[in-house]
């Protein structure tokens, strides 16, 4: 299923556009720092595995931004490119529209582009506390793993992969 079909079958209530950009703009630092401060008090500080805008502003990483109409940024989400695999990173919807799709739309941009790269191995790590987004990400197709690449073994973090088809 391609992506077109993927939103087809699913209808978003409101219009997204999905693109991929530089994330060192305004609107989007704002978002990820909304994500940060949602994230903040819940892990302690060795347990935080975000990547600041510098690192996602590297050439092996593909930065996505959803803008809904008249509301700008309201979702993103990074595909860090390993050797590989490919690591999704920096995901976040604002909370005010979640429910809509925008995560669904938003991961299947991401994978599309991943399988563009023929890198069809993803993974990521979330917090234990985010069970909504685990379970999304289980609805989506991934399943959980134990550590990879510079992770260790965290009681707060959960892995979650997911194996692509051409």
């Amino acid at each position: 299923m391609n992506l077109s079909q993927l939103l087809e079958r699913r209808p978003l209530k409101t219009p997204l556009l999905i693109s991929f950009e530089s994330p060192d703009q305004p609107e989007v630092v704002a978002l990820i720092e909304e994500l940060d401060a949602y994230q903040a008090p819940l892990y302690p500080a060795e347990s935080n595995h975000g990547i600041d805008i510098a690192a996602l502003s590297s050439k092996n990483v593909l930065f996505a931004v959803g803008r809904s109409d008249n509301e700008g940024s309201v979702t993103c989400g990074a595909l860090l490119l390993c050797p590989m695999y490919g690591e999704l990173k920096r995901m976040f919807t604002k909370p005010a529209f979640r429910g809509k799709g925008f995560a669904s739309s938003l991961l299947a941009a991401l994978e599309s582009e991943a399988r563009k790269q023929r890198c069809f191995h993803l993974m990521l790590e979330t917090g234990y506390l985010q069970s909504d987004a685990i379970s999304f990400y289980e609805r989506s197709g991934y399943q959980r793993r134990g550590p990879f690449g510079r992770y260790e073994d965290d009681p707060n973090s959960v892995f979650l992969e997911k194996f692509l088809t051409p």
